[in-house]
């Protein structure tokens, strides 16, 4: 996690260049939510309010930034606009996007957030995987022990990333999707999977959770034995990354992935 730098401590060169692109910066608050990025504010501008987000050009992490840049032309409108990109030349990688006013998503059983979630996943799933190098869905494979990841491949673009500060609520039926650093080609039905984990560690059941995503058109496109395969390696990867990281939500998303693992019967020591 980046510690979080607000927009009076950046260069003066860095502010130089970044209202060079807005105009005059009248006020910026620095947004809390989120975890990979050391910049992230929101800017009212002389020409309208814009969302920047930035990582210093030494930080391996940059890389998300290039992966964004690449990637947002493709998940129109799925995803906010991508309006510039800064990099290289103040030692801040900065990219400039629409400000979509709106809320996370509240994931708890009940809420009236999940339908707007469901179909933007649906949204996404409609849209072209391009033929750019982004991620594909074998990188799940070191969590697999060598098993067939067959089930997993396919050409749909997916998110993979349904952390609810990834998404925002504004006036329509569909959610936004942000913080495209993990684009991945795959099987369709991966994303609502992804969506899932967060479901129950936000307080469904498992049967609870995959009634809702089944709501998607994904989903009906999932063959037991995959879901079996996806849910095996969540619960290695949300191990070892609250093994990594121990706090009380990674915490939870292991315990949700294991949740979701034992209900569906799933062998864990193979």
């Amino acid at each position: 996690m980046h510690q979080r730098t607000d927009w009076h401590d950046l260069p003066e060169s860095l502010r130089e260049a970044i209202a060079a692109r807005t105009g005059a910066v009248l006020a910026a608050r620095t947004v809390s939510e989120g975890m990979n990025s050391a910049l992230s504010a929101i800017l009212d501008t002389t020409n309208g309010t814009v969302f920047v987000k930035g990582i210093r050009t030494g930080h391996p992490g940059i890389v998300t930034q290039a992966r964004e840049a690449m990637i947002n032309p493709h998940v129109q409108p799925v995803a906010p606009v991508l309006l510039w990109h800064i990099a290289d030349t103040t030692g801040w990688d900065v990219l400039g996007f629409e400000h979509i006013e709106g809320h996370h998503p509240d994931y708890a059983p009940g809420s009236p957030d999940l339908p707007a979630v469901l179909a933007a996943i649906d949204a996404l799933g409609n849209l072209p995987c391009p033929d750019l190098p982004i991620k594909d869905a074998t990188r799940w494979r070191s969590y697999l022990d060598g098993a067939d990841t067959e089930p997993l491949s396919g050409e749909t673009l997916l998110h993979t990333d349904y952390n609810p500060s990834n998404l925002l609520i504004g006036d329509g039926r569909m959610a936004r999707i942000v913080d495209w650093a993990w684009p991945t080609r795959g099987a369709a039905w991966i994303d609502p999977c992804c969506l899932l984990v967060w479901l129950i560690a936000s307080g469904h059941t498992p049967e609870q959770a995959e009634a809702q995503v089944s709501q998607t058109r994904a989903w009906a496109t999932a063959p037991p034995a995959g879901l079996d395969l996806f849910a095996r390696a969540n619960v290695r990867l949300w191990d070892e990354i609250a093994g990594n990281n121990p706090q009380d939500w990674t915490r939870r998303m292991a315990t949700a992935a294991r949740a979701w693992a034992d209900a569906r019967l799933v062998p864990l020591s193979r």
